[in-house]
């Protein structure tokens, strides 16, 4: 294992006390974390899974694997075996320990983009192995490679991957014997695109070879505190990624599993969730942009990528005066270092208080 970087959020904690002095409080933009309430069918369902005294299945009960293929095909337009589904303890754990689960270790190298997650990077320390931020897979060439990551819609910039786009990628990673990965947590928040998985048949033909993909109920669903993912494709590489986390114990406990089945049946919520969300998304924006913002990207997920054309330490210091906590882009790569990261996950009130300190 490599050196691990700092922790970012312990980095932004000294910015988020000065905004917390603000008379009015603190409005906290910066972690994305959702704020609503889990819906009731969800809790329902956890509620009535609590006495489970034995042990569940490292792989998902049945029915939580059904539920899951049905969605992604309702949803998503993707026909996956539920047998190449896997439950995952949120999504971020899977993909910190993805390419070493997939044999990823010193000597090998994982790409993933430029402007990224950074536990995407994490994911190549965690395993040894040499991380190699990039603009596009493709500009690797023929470079050996053992695993590439895409994140569409992205974070921190919200961008959108176009079929044709997702297509010469899928081509590309084939001839090279690459196994590719789509971290998609924020498929169904597609604002002026719409996202398409990477397991569409329009993206990768009828076959998921070499291809996974990572979803999270934590956003759809106000399940952050639930630690809830699922992993889906290939049906080789999920059962490899079965065999070592049956090893390693990474078990989805059986009352959230159960609570997960009732948020993949239910679609009720998400599009109420994701018309709170437009609300928020289109108030702040029109805000920030009226005090100067420039937003670039943002086309899907939960937060918009905003610029002042100066260095993103002191626009996160002068929004910290206003009382407003955000993140520096720098946090997503070197690429970053002029933008900010802005949710839009508060609650109405508190995303009035930011129009308001904008203004």
């Amino acid at each position: 294992m490599r050196e691990l970087p700092d922790f970012p959020w312990d980095v932004l904690l000294p910015y988020k006390r000065r905004a917390a002095a603000h008379p009015d409080g603190l409005v906290n933009l910066a972690l994305g974390e959702p704020v609503d309430a889990t819906p009731d069918v969800v809790r329902d369902a956890l509620a009535a899974a609590a006495v489970a005294p034995g042990y569940p299945p490292t792989e998902g009960m049945p029915a939580l694997r059904e539920a899951a293929a049905a969605w992604l095909r309702r949803s998503l337009g993707v026909t996956v075996d539920p047998s190449a589904i896997l439950p995952a303890v949120g999504s971020k754990e899977l993909i910190a320990w993805l390419p070493a689960m997939l044999g990823a270790g010193p000597g090998d190298t994982v790409a993933f983009p430029r402007l990224a997650f950074p536990t995407f990077d994490v994911s190549a320390r965690l395993a040894g192995a040499a991380g190699r931020p990039v603009d596009s897979p493709l500009e690797l060439g023929r470079e050996p490679v053992k695993v590439v990551w895409l994140n569409s819609p992205s974070n921190p910039e919200g961008r959108v991957l176009s079929v044709p786009g997702l297509r010469e990628i899928v081509a590309w990673a084939r001839d090279r014997g690459v196994v590719l990965v789509n971290d998609e947590c924020y498929i169904e928040y597609g604002w002026d695109l719409r996202p398409v998985s990477l397991l569409d048949p329009a993206v990768c033909g009828d076959s998921h070879e070499g291809l996974l993909t990572v979803h999270s109920l934590s956003k759809r669903s106000n399940l952050a505190g639930y630690r809830a993912g699922i992993c889906s494709g290939d049906p080789a590489l999920v059962a490899r990624l079965l065999h070592v986390r049956k090893h390693a114990g990474h078990v989805v406990p059986a009352p959230v599993q159960a609570a997960m089945v009732a948020a993949l049946e239910d679609d009720d919520h998400v599009r109420r969730q994701r018309e709170r969300y437009a609300y928020r998304r289109r108030v702040l924006r029109t805000a920030l942009e009226g005090s100067g913002f420039r937003v670039e990207h943002s086309e899907g997920g939960l937060f918009l990528w905003a610029t002042w054309g100066e260095p993103c330490w002191s626009a996160v210091q002068k929004l910290a005066d206003l009382g407003i906590l955000v993140a520096p882009g720098a946090f997503y790569g070197e690429a970053g270092e002029q933008h900010v990261r802005i949710a839009f996950t508060a609650t109405d009130e508190r995303i009035a208080a930011a129009t308001t300190r904008l203004a």
